[in-house]
């Protein structure tokens, strides 16, 4: 039994208990009709919750014939705290006054103004706003509590919802630091591009400047695209028309603008993958091309995407380079591990490593579907 139902039934059962033993102690000389309405009245106790003010009208007859008090009392609190209504507690406390006042049996003077008398009388007052009073009380602790603790959750809320706020403002100031800066640089490149483009007489060299210019256009193009997400706020840029994304089928160009020495083995099979898996391979792919052309230019490239039963397989490998690069150029070192994100939320897997032969691979299994 679990512990709070056992504190459960526990608190229902005690009075019930100790209101048995008040009615044992004060029913020496008692007959059996005053022992059955005393017994009546703690048993009643067990209902106190669900029928407060029933159960009270039931422990009457045995506080009027029995000089019991646990029962009423305990009916009077529950009374208080589970009807907090004063047309209705005070009502309930009253009675148990009267019938705490006037004890069966009845004396020859009902009204006496002796000092005993004034005594019963207080007596009989404390002993139901007592228990009434202690029921009201608990009762408002209850709610103030429930209230401080819906306060507390609208306050967390507010909180969030401000930090979200926050967050969005300071996400939407980086988006157009980052438009600002890299959009003015890769503009450079572009114009640089072109200009050497139409002034040189060397058809490799005006090809490269072409590939360049194009490689430029396309970066801006997809750097208004992920400011406009990153922005989320409306405006010139979110209302930019979405381009379309990258797909397994535009792997060879993507392979040929790269500027590698790499072959390509390309078989995903012929059946339909999910838009993410393709978007996820692609990537994978022009990571890798990435650094290889960061760190590796002139290295042979291997780059193999298949279909393995109903899961697809991209690995990317480049030879040991024959010259090191004097200079290369900066990373962050945040691709490959948010490659391997990508790869775990559709259920799949990446490793990278260098190889035996002084080259280094990267390798990804995505499934079609997530398991």
């Amino acid at each position: 039994m679990p512990a709070w139902c056992t504190s459960t039934w526990l608190m229902l059962t005690l009075p019930v208990l100790y209101s048995l033993l008040d009615a044992a102690l004060v029913a020496r000389d008692a007959t059996w009709w005053q022992l059955t309405l005393s017994t009546l009245a703690a048993v009643a106790l067990l209902f106190r919750r669900r029928f407060p003010v029933t159960v009270l009208l039931l422990t009457m007859p045995g506080s009027w014939v029995e000089d019991i008090w646990l029962a009423p009392i305990t009916a009077v609190y529950t009374v208080a705290a589970e009807r907090p209504n004063p047309r209705l507690v005070f009502p309930c406390a009253a009675l148990f006054t009267l019938v705490e006042y006037f004890h069966w049996p009845l004396p020859d003077q009902l009204f006496d103004l002796s000092r005993a008398a004034a005594l019963d009388a207080i007596q009989a007052v404390m002993l139901a706003a007592g228990p009434a009073a202690t029921g009201l009380l608990s009762r408002t602790r209850h709610e103030l509590a429930a209230r401080l603790d819906e306060l507390t959750r609208g306050q967390e809320r507010e909180s969030r919802l401000l930090a979200e706020r926050v967050l969005i403002s300071e996400r939407g100031r980086l988006a157009r630091e980052m438009h600002d800066v890299v959009s003015h640089q890769v503009s450079l490149i572009s114009i640089q591009a072109g200009a050497l483009q139409v002034s040189t007489a060397d058809p490799a060299a005006a090809s490269t400047a072409r590939t360049i210019r194009e490689l430029s256009v396309r970066t801006l193009d997809e750097l208004r695209q992920m400011v406009g997400v990153l922005r989320g706020t409306g405006g010139p840029l979110q209302d930019a028309p979405l381009a379309p994304q990258p797909r397994l089928a535009d792997l060879p160009r993507l392979i040929e603008q790269s500027g590698l020495a790499a072959d390509a083995e390309l078989n995903p099979g012929d059946r339909p993958w999910p838009e993410a898996v393709e978007r996820a391979a692609y990537r994978t792919v022009q990571e890798a091309l990435t650094n290889i052309t960061k760190y590796a230019p002139d290295a042979v490239v291997h780059v193999k995407v298949r279909a393995k039963g109903r899961r697809l397989r991209v690995e990317v490998r480049n030879e040991a380079p024959p010259v090191h690069p004097a200079e290369t150029l900066p990373g962050g070192g945040h691709g490959l591990v948010g490659l391997r994100e990508r790869a775990q939320l559709l259920g799949g897997t990446l490793t990278a490593g260098p190889t035996q032969d002084g080259g280094f691979e990267v390798r990804a299994e995505l499934p079609a579907t997530r398991s």
